[in-house]
């Protein structure tokens, strides 16, 4: 299978995708989107709002443009050389969290052998039919594994700090990508529109906060008045209206209210001054800054644990979610990790 047949295939998947958000007719729309429809069953985080969501962040990326756009930038890409065997242990902390492994392996012509979060295990399996009837010489370069994951020859892995330890442990031996725990932040300057922080407001309560591109931490001007930001998110309101979401926020409102913090209650969320990169769901941490540089340097301090940044200069407000296909999880270009393996043969 040559790269552009590969580029064919996925650009292919990204409009069958897109006519079953749009409701058009095709061999997949229907079971698809009862599939979206039933993931809350199972996963009560994962409401078809934000299944669809995920969906479409990927489905609007699978573009001809874009797939060129990526690809071509690795010349490597287009040799014949021996697929790789290589393992993927995907989150399940959002829907599709780990698709973006799934292509890399793929578009790079080697054997993927994943293992998936049992939070997240359905949608991908879906997309895998999807692409296999696109092209059935994906047949055999993709399988699930149900048990633990062998015959690998480097892997990608991605968790939390707890796991992450067990991955270093079990993985350690092998060529690996291991990712923890990150979160993101929003660097407010204080001449931001009312528009600006209703996009903000996406980026923080999208899939309830559980991403590592969910801003978590807010950085503003000394001096700011808190509610020019929070009177933009009513529309974020009905949020609360989740059961889990809901027991997070009354969970956290009685901690902080038992340990007489000082916090501000929206009744949907919690707004906390500290320094913590790092929020329960339902709270946001904040923390004022007198210059530019006191922010640059703090968030230059804690690289290793922030996904993306957010403001007028860096991530535009609202497209924390929405990354391109060369925006790779903690800044590891999974695509030149693989390919360098692949043409050392594995050193």
């Amino acid at each position: 299978m040559t790269l552009n047949q590969r580029i064919e295939s996925f650009s292919e998947l990204g409009r069958i995708l897109r006519d079953v958000l749009d409701g058009k007719e095709s061999g997949f729309g229907k079971g698809f989107l009862e599939l979206i429809g039933n993931q809350q069953k199972t996963n009560p985080w994962f409401t078809p709002e934000n299944v669809r969501m995920a969906v479409k962040s990927i489905a609007d990326k699978l573009t001809s443009d874009n797939l060129k756009k990526w690809t071509y930038a690795y010349p490597s890409l287009d040799s014949e050389l021996k697929p790789l065997n290589i393992g993927v242990i995907m989150a399940g902390n959002i829907p599709l969290v780990g698709f973006h492994d799934f292509m890399a392996v793929l578009i790079s012509d080697n054997i993927l052998r994943t293992k998936t979060s049992s939070k997240d295990t359905e949608l991908i399996k879906a997309i895998g039919d999807i692409l296999i009837s696109i092209n059935n010489e994906f047949s055999d370069r993709i399988e699930f594994i149900t048990g633990q994951l062998k015959d690998f020859e480097l892997v990608t892995a991605s968790g939390s700090n707890n796991s992450s330890r067990y991955f270093e442990y079990y993985f350690g031996p092998y060529p690996h990508i291991i990712r923890k725990n990150r979160n993101s932040v929003a660097i407010i300057e204080g001449d931001e529109s009312n528009e600006d922080f209703r996009k903000l407001g996406s980026d923080i309560f999208s899939y309830f906060g559980l991403g590592c591109r969910n801003v978590s931490k807010v950085y503003l001007p000394a001096g700011f008045d808190l509610h020019r930001m929070i009177s933009n998110w009513n529309d974020f309101r009905s949020i609360v209206n989740n059961n889990k979401y809901a027991n997070n926020y009354e969970y956290n409102l009685a901690v902080n209210m038992v340990n007489r913090e000082k916090f501000l209650d929206t009744g949907f969320l919690i707004l906390k001054e500290s320094r913590s990169l790092q929020s329960p769901v339902s709270v946001i941490h904040y923390q004022y800054y007198s210059t530019p540089g006191e922010v640059l340097n703090d968030i230059e301090s804690q690289q290793e644990k922030i996904q993306c940044v957010v403001s007028k200069k860096n991530i535009p407000f609202g497209m924390s979610q929405s990354p391109e296909l060369w925006d790779y999880a903690d800044k590891i270009d999974t695509l030149d990790f693989i390919l360098k393996k692949k043409m050392s043969g594995i050193m």
